[in-house]
Parts: C-alpha cells; structure tokens; sequence
C-alpha cells in the first residue's frame, strides 16, 4: 500500500463521491411527492459513506475507533442499496442505472472490508 496523507487520496473515498454524486444527478428526477423521503433518503445515506470514511480518517489513532467508523461507512453503503432497490421498484431507477449504482456501492463495500481487515497498516503512528 503506498502512503497516503489525506482520505483524500483514498480510493475508496474517491468512489464514495462519485456515487453520491450520481445518486443526486439521477434522484433530481425523482417525483417532488419523494423529495422528502426517498430522495433524502438516499442521498443523506450515500453522503455519509464518504463521512464516515473521513470520520475514521481521523480516528486512526486508536485502531477500534477507525474500524468502527469504517463499519458504519459500510452500514450507509448497505442503506443507499436498499434506497437503490427502492427507487427501483417504484420504477424512478432503470434498470441500468439501478446496476451501475449497486456496482458502485459493492466496490465500496469491498475496499471498506479490504481496509477493516488491514486496519493496522493505516493505523500506525
């Protein structure tokens, strides 16, 4: 792993903003009756993956605190796909955009369960 100075520099939080980004260009088309459940729903749990992840960024002093804000990075990830499943069934989601979104949040998911298991490589001081 090379170093990084900033979650910033972390793909993973990178990937947590163009997801969010594309959920918000894609829920503007939501019904306005959805503006305030669904599409803030969504778009306040796929905000808060790259939040956490920044939250634990600074937590990297203590190993258990930084897996912990991690974890709860991955349970936004998980919440923005049920809002993604949601906004399929109501037919606001093609098909191909409700994919595209899902592949978003499991590379998401995937780099925070990579950086959980290896938290000491980023913890040390």
């Amino acid at each position: 792993m090379s170093y990084v100075r900033s979650y910033t520099e972390l793909d993973v939080y990178i990937t947590s903003r163009k997801l969010s980004k594309a959920i918000f260009e894609l829920s503007q088309k939501f019904p306005a009756e959805e503006r305030f459940s669904l599409t803030d729903q969504i778009r306040r749990s796929s905000r808060s993956i790259g939040a956490q992840i920044a939250e634990a960024w600074g937590k990297r002093k203590y190993e258990r605190h930084f897996i912990s804000k991690l974890s709860d990075a991955d349970s936004e990830q998980y919440e923005t796909r049920h809002w993604i499943e949601i906004a399929s069934e109501c037919e606001y989601l093609n098909e191909n955009e409700k994919i595209a979104l899902v592949d978003f949040c499991l590379s998401v998911g995937k780099m925070l369960k990579t950086m959980m298991d290896k938290a000491h490589l980023f913890c040390q001081t």
